[in-house]
């Protein structure tokens, strides 16, 4: 298994900034075996990203450690309608799920559409009040439409623990903290997503 490192989505990625989930694409090179791949691509996901950071922390993990349950593509990449904002541009979702900023498990959706540090915080330019653009959930699926552009059919994801490295520890102690490995059968790809962050 190697990282797929130039693939076209992480030029889409740069485009929303205040994004803080983490993803890594890697290609796979032996024949997929369920979980136990899932697993590999995981490990292999958390030392790629500790090179990335390498400059400000050392991730350390336990991947023994890590538990898995299998869910439904269509849970992980539900995305919510938008009902209103309120003056402050908070907003208020059509579904039950609810933010309690307990350091809990955070669904996607959340991940990417409220970052901790709000995506509609604004700046001053030439004694202007600039108001970055929200994240909206046409965001959401035009960015996974380009991860998974052969639809959510042939795909197969686990949703993961979080008590198995120190990367989450962040996100535990506020905001929240996630971890998917999705297995794309007609690309014979992984796609890991993983969200952690404090205020």
């Amino acid at each position: 298994m190697h990282e797929i490192a130039n693939d076209p989505f992480y030029g889409l990625l740069k485009l929303y900034d205040d994004c803080v989930i983490d993803y890594c694409l890697l290609q796979c090179d032996t024949p997929y075996q369920g979980e136990e791949s899932h697993r590999r691509a995981l490990e292999l996901s958390i030392q790629i990203l500790q090179a990335r950071e390498a400059d400000y922390y050392e991730l350390k993990y336990d991947i023994d450690q890590a538990k898995a349950i299998r869910i439904e593509a269509e849970t992980l990449l539900y995305a919510p309608r938008i009902l209103r904002r309120d003056y402050y541009g908070n907003a208020f979702y059509d579904c039950e799920w609810e933010c309690q900023n307990t350091g809990d498990k955070i669904p996607y959706w959340y991940a990417f559409l409220e970052p901790p540090h709000g995506a509609s915080f604004g700046y001053v330019k030439n004694h202007r009040y600039i108001k970055k653009r929200d994240y909206e959930p046409e965001d959401f699926q035009k960015l996974n439409q380009v991860l998974f552009p052969n639809g959510s059919d042939t795909l197969e994801v686990y949703e993961w623990s979080t008590d198995w490295t120190n990367y989450f520890d962040d996100g535990h102690e506020w905001w929240g903290a996630s971890c998917w490995t999705v297995y794309d059968k007609s690309l014979n790809r992984f796609v890991v997503i993983m969200a952690s962050a404090t205020d």
